[in-house]
């Protein structure tokens, strides 16, 4: 493949600005993470008091050293547990991610019980089942390190009682799939937590701390007049020799882990194949800081992008002068060829076209396909709807809705209207999907929807012969691009989980090596389904 040709200068004072303010957002990124990190660092003392490791120990235990972790949804739950970004603790109170327990590549979830003792939250629900999800899609063992006092009763919601089942839902498909389901349970496992390791495959259970019950002492109390212990009720002991709910006893936390890894090491699972070839881009990754503009009004080539990410900053354009906004081609990461298509302005009819034809080209091929998202939507104008702007975008989306091979999306820059959709945005089911923390994404920009709205209150006054309110409409105005702004940034939107998380940009072709080859695991892997999850006797 040809070597890409930079135009850009990265001594340039444009290009250092625009660097300078990606990196100010990737240090608010990492300010957010912390903020978890260090809540969750504040129970120590308690933890240390009955002999217990901190979650993000556990995780540390239970992954192989040196080897590569992808965290799954870092912001879950930041702008939607608790409105002020302030005070919000991102995450979800669980700490999730791909990473690698004995040779085997695995989905693991650990849950964050140094915050709130590990009560689930809506977005704590919605992340575990978005990583069930992933584990399905991708053949991926379900490792779970559990300690929870289960939903937090006073701040019951009856919608999230109903959708929360889908977590055991999940667990049941995955043993049914052939995929193990390990639950090492470090504490309490109470009411519908007690079904996390009712529905695993393998239960380790730690000595005189880790409890199951569907009703605690108090709720057992309160509902028959039956008195009687945690561990008369659901410790360990009780489960291990008369329930049969665990199949492993551990005396600590350490202990635990270890036989988790024990687990996978012995049931001769598939290990990962690192046969491909791969060179370095020629082009420093670093400079990705540096490339995006921030304000999405300016135009890029997202060839300067691609060509930092592929190996050897080697490039096979797709009919570069056809439908020129919408930039298609072939290159490779870390060996894994790649389809790529992204987005040097709006999409027009050529460029809907282009769009569709390389997505079929690339399922004849069995190619995976990357969308780095940078567009204001699909083109509007009398122009373009003669062209058959409907009709072309609506080609692009039934290729991409019905493509079989695995997609992943970066929102790199602006991902407006149906441009969200056309570039696999997450109502188009992509393999996985990340964001930068500049990405902006709305139906429309905030002053578009504001002047629209205008127009229209306008000519309804006009209509009825009735004076125009100019002050009402002005307040009007800046509400919606207030609302509008609010929830346009990655870090809203990806603590909604409309993504998989927030990365830093230089990290991108180390986010998509890693899912690619995760991808490609799941297709040479052989599982061995069956009609029903493995029952406990």
């Amino acid at each position: 493949m040809t070597p890409f040709q930079s135009r850009l200068h990265p001594a340039s004072e444009a290009f250092q600005a625009q660097r300078a303010g990606m990196l100010a957002l990737v240090d608010e990124l990492r300010a957010l993470e912390q903020r978890a990190a260090d809540a969750s660092a504040r129970a120590a003392a308690s933890f240390d008091k009955r002999g217990a490791l901190l979650p993000r120990e556990r995780l540390g235990r239970l992954l192989d050293a040196g080897r590569p972790f992808l965290p799954i949804a870092n912001l879950a739950g930041y702008g939607m547990d608790d409105p002020d970004p302030a005070a919000c603790v991102p995450g979800g109170s669980q700490i999730a991610g791909i990473g690698f327990v004995s040779g085997v590549r695995c989905m693991v979830v650990v849950t964050d019980s140094g915050i709130d003792a590990g009560a689930l939250t809506e977005s704590g629900n919605q992340k575990l089942m978005r990583c069930q999800e992933l584990a399905l899609e991708n053949k991926l063992p379900f490792v779970h390190l559990v300690e929870s006092a289960g939903s937090n009763l006073r701040k019951y919601r009856v919608e999230k009682f109903i959708r929360g089942g889908g977590m055991f839902y999940n667990l049941a498909r995955l043993s049914a799939a052939g995929l193990p389901v390990v639950t090492v349970v470090h504490g309490s496992s109470t009411a519908g937590g007690a079904y996390m390791p009712g529905l695993s495959d393998y239960v380790v259970m730690v000595r005189g701390r880790a409890k199951a019950f569907l009703a605690g002492p108090p709720l057992l109390k309160a509902a028959t007049g039956e008195i009687a212990t945690d561990e008369e009720l659901g410790g360990t002991e009780m489960h291990a020799s008369i329930s049969g709910l665990a199949e492993y006893v551990a005396e600590d936390d350490a202990h635990a882990i270890a036989v988790a890894r024990d687990i996978m090491a012995n049931l001769g699972w598939q290990r990962a194949e690192d046969a491909l070839t791969a060179q370095p881009p020629r082009l420093d990754p670093e400079e990705l800081a540096g490339v995006m503009v921030l304000e999405h009004r300016k135009p890029i080539d997202m060839r300067e992008v691609i060509a930092r990410v592929v190996d050897d900053s080697g490039w096979m354009d797709f009919k570069p002068d056809y439908g020129a906004a919408t930039v298609c081609g072939h290159g490779r990461i870390e060996g894994h060829p790649v389809g790529f298509i992204s987005n040097n302005g709006p999409i027009d009819p050529a460029g809907a076209t282009k769009a569709a034809q390389f997505i079929q080209l690339c399922n004849q091929s069995g190619t995976p396909i990357v969308f780095l998202q940078n567009t204001t939507g699909f083109i509007v104008g009398r122009h373009s709807e003669e062209a058959g702007m409907i009709k072309h975008g609506s080609k692009m989306i039934q290729a991409l809705a019905n493509s079989q091979v695995p997609q992943v999306t970066i929102h790199c820059g602006a991902s407006f209207g149906a441009g969200n959709y056309g570039m696999c945005g997450r109502a188009f089911h992509p393999r996985f999907c990340f964001s930068w923390p500049n990405a902006r994404t709305a139906v429309m920009g905030g002053e578009q929807a504001a002047t629209t709205l205008e127009i229209v209150a306008r000519q309804q006054a006009e209509r009825k012969g009735a004076a125009v309110d100019d002050a009402k409409l002005a307040a009007q105005k800046q509400e919606i691009v207030a609302n509008f702004e609010r929830q346009a940034s990655a870090f809203y939107t990806s603590g909604h989980l409309l993504d998989d998380g927030v990365i830093d940009p230089r990290d991108t072709r180390a986010v998509l090596a890693f899912v690619l080859a995760t991808a490609r695991e799941a297709a040479q892997r052989t599982t061995h389904p069956m009609q029903f999850g493995v029952a406990r006797f």
